[in-house]
């Protein structure tokens, strides 16, 4: 049984501490919140565990084998370090941190401690996403030539105090949402090697409501992320629209595979999503059965697979694969302020 320590107990916090609560293997054993309120809504949603004021308590129990950090990005590195000269293994929640060095500093920390430091880039055990990723390895589409990300959505919220709105605290907008469509990217290529540049437009126009631009943040965003042997990917995202609508193609040079997800909020238990593939040697593309997709069920699959990681000593997704989508986030900021493709190194 491993014992977590959840850090965080906003609006997705809560999604976690329920999924840890079910995770065979997991105990809930405490639970670290940010104000008085939060920490009520703690106690009430789970009477008998222990809640904190300050996360360096919850830390510092004997009782707790692994923490859980769900925080504003501006604290993963500070808290996610601490955790692990702490001597607990961490789930970190994406984005890993703001910048290169905050990444380093985590992967630094984990290696001296020796325990686990796993990122949380859940999207990657949905069952519809992560198919692709699998007809993809088994060549049933050829070599991918290139891939689509497409989010049409309402704008962000706020998140607690409007950290998500101030550039200090959120590192870039990009790393908010972005980051998934860039994991997936380089997810699906990373046999043919790391992105060789990136190209980044966008335009604060056509805003859905009354929330305050962010330095940086733009209501519609497109970026084209270069990669070896002439792929690429073309990544967009508008927060200028209504509900949470994603589409994923990505073709190859004998088939091609396109999903979509659509629900009235990114969080929906009752989406309504598809997966289709051509594959290598079909004439006509085939319907492929997906029972059920969605973030909050992608959350629930990695708290269970993330126990048996913790177990095997391996994580998830590790710094050093989840540090390359912070960079290529980043740089893709640099390229829409800059106003040119920028060439990568990671």
């Amino acid at each position: 049984m491993i014992r977590f320590g959840l850090i965080g107990y906003g609006a997705w916090g809560r999604h976690h501490a329920a999924a840890i609560a079910e995770a065979p293997g997991a105990e809930l054993a405490a639970i670290a919140c940010r104000t008085e309120a939060t920490a009520a809504v703690a106690q009430r949603d789970f009477p008998g565990v222990p809640v904190h004021l300050d996360y360096r308590d919850l830390l510092g129990r004997r009782d707790v084998d692994a923490v859980d950090i769900v925080l504003p990005n501006d604290l993963h590195a500070e808290v996610g370090v601490a955790a692990l000269e702490h001597g607990k293994d961490v789930l970190l929640e994406k984005p890993m941190a703001r910048t290169g060095e905050e990444c380093d500093a985590l992967i630094g920390a984990a290696a001296r401690s020796g325990r686990v430091l796993s990122i949380g880039h859940e999207l990657r055990l949905s069952a519809q996403w992560g198919r692709i990723k699998s007809t993809i390895d088994a060549g049933e589409i050829g070599e991918p030539r290139y891939m689509l990300f497409e989010l049409f959505r309402f704008p962000y919220r706020r998140g607690a105090a409007g950290w998500r709105y101030e550039r200090d605290r959120v590192g870039s907008w990009i790393l908010e949402e972005p980051v998934h469509a860039f994991d997936f990217a380089l997810w699906f290529f990373e046999r043919w090697g790391d992105p060789t540049s990136v190209l980044a437009l966008g335009s604060s126009s056509g805003a859905a409501d009354s929330r305050p631009q962010s330095d940086g943040m733009c209501n519609n965003f497109t970026a084209l992320v270069r990669f070896p042997g002439g792929r690429y990917a073309v990544i967009t995202q508008t927060l200028a629209a209504f509900q949470y609508h994603q589409v994923m193609e990505v073709v190859g040079s004998d088939g091609a595979i396109r999903g979509w997800w659509s629900g009235a909020l990114d969080r929906t238990l009752e989406p309504t999503f598809g997966l289709t593939v051509k594959r290598r040697g079909q004439t006509e593309p085939e319907t492929i059965a997906i029972e059920r997709s969605g973030e909050v069920f992608e959350l629930r699959e990695q708290l269970a697979r993330t126990v048996a990681a913790f177990d095997a000593r391996r994580p998830l997704v590790t710094g050093e694969e989840a540090k390359k989508r912070v960079i290529l986030c980043v740089e893709a900021e640099r390229s829409l302020r800059e106003g040119r493709e920028i060439a990568l190194t990671m």
